[in-house]
């Protein structure tokens, strides 16, 4: 019993580092994502659409996966980094339409004057990171109630 403790306290440092990494890694890109699409934004379709949602997803993903899997081997610590990629996503998507409101939907149309879909765009990937959150919220209050036999 107490190797077997030994091993999952193994487990839970070299998995603690990793998450840490993928922290790094998943702020890199969310910063790299948020720049392009602010870019894509400002620019009025003289940039053609970064495309980097998926990866983007899919890099958060993981990191809010693992970062639950470390959560369901008994870790308690009570870091929330994961919060800072939702509360961004929204600032940033809320900012984006006030300025947009202030300018007269300015940044919805090229200087040719046809349709831009960016903001559009940044709308669905902010509600798709917030639906991450609330599944890995949901996940933790699965592992509670599991635990408690409920």
């Amino acid at each position: 019993m107490r190797e077997q403790k030994k091993e999952i306290n193994k487990i839970k440092v070299v998995e603690n580092q990793i998450n840490q990494k993928l922290f790094i890694i998943c702020a890199f890109v969310t910063l790299v994502s948020m720049s392009l699409l602010v870019v894509e934004f400002f620019s009025r379709g003289k940039f053609i659409p970064s495309r980097i949602n998926f990866f983007y997803l899919g890099i958060l993903v993981i990191y809010s996966l693992h970062k639950e899997l470390i959560r369901w081997l008994g870790e308690r610590k009570k870091q929330r980094n994961g919060e800072y990629f939702v509360y961004s996503w929204i600032i940033l998507t809320t900012v984006l339409y006030i300025i947009n409101f202030l300018n007269k939907d300015y940044f919805s149309y090229s200087s040719e004057g046809y349709p831009l879909g960016t903001l559009r765009d940044i709308s669905v990937l902010t509600l798709e990171v917030l639906g991450i959150f609330i599944i890995t919220r949901s996940l933790k209050f699965l592992k509670i109630f599991l635990k408690k036999g409920l």
